[in-house]
């Protein structure tokens, strides 16, 4: 017997991302037992994101008010910009507690596989913060994959000739992490980037 108000649900549930069927059919009578007003209150958090967040017109990092709280923020260093390629990896650097510059959030990676290049992407808007405002660094700080460094060699093409000083994230080993165990790449990142 199918009931199809269930089968929808777990079908729809499994369109997220890292939902399998059996967590999607977990999650599906979680909700049927859970009570009406549970389930309401989960359906107007997802209505509310929907309608709420946005991306802040400056660094295009997720928000509710636009600027964003990062770029209204007076006591951050103006001077320096971090490129992230989504708002989860801002949010990773901002947990750290070392991060006292602002952010532009690229929202994705140069990826010809995928159709994405640099018109896909806010590489526009950062070149023009970086002409407008009085940017002293640039940080790149895309993820360490075949296409975050070739998004990196881009982006670094473009900002130079600006006369703008460009960083990347250093690379290596992991703390705690003994040298047998670091692959080849990982030992020559490390280093190359020694200090």
């Amino acid at each position: 017997m199918r009931v199809q108000s269930l089968e929808h649900l777990k079908d729809e549930l499994q369109k997220l991302p890292g939902i399998g069927a059996r967590t999607a059919e977990r999650l599906t009578f979680h909700l049927l037992r859970a009570s009406r007003e549970e389930a309401q209150q989960l359906a107007q958090a997802i209505l509310n994101l929907k309608e709420t967040v946005r991306h802040c017109r400056i660094c295009f990092n997720l928000t509710e008010e636009d600027p964003c709280q990062i770029c209204s923020d007076p006591q951050r260093q103006s001077q320096q910009v971090w490129v992230v390629e989504q708002p989860k990896d801002l949010l990773a650097l901002e947990a750290t507690g070392l991060v006292h510059g602002r952010y532009h959030v690229l929202l994705g990676h140069i990826s010809p596989l995928e159709n994405i290049g640099p018109g896909d992407l806010t590489f526009d808007a950062l070149l023009d913060r970086i002409k407008s405002e009085r940017i002293e660094e640039v940080v790149l700080a895309t993820n360490p994959t075949m296409e975050g460094d070739g998004t990196a060699l881009y982006l670094m093409s473009m900002v130079e000739p600006l006369g703008v000083r460009v960083t990347r994230l250093a690379r290596g080993l992991a703390v705690g992490s003994p040298l047998e165990y670091a692959t080849p790449a990982m030992l020559e990142a490390a280093i190359r980037g020694r200090s």
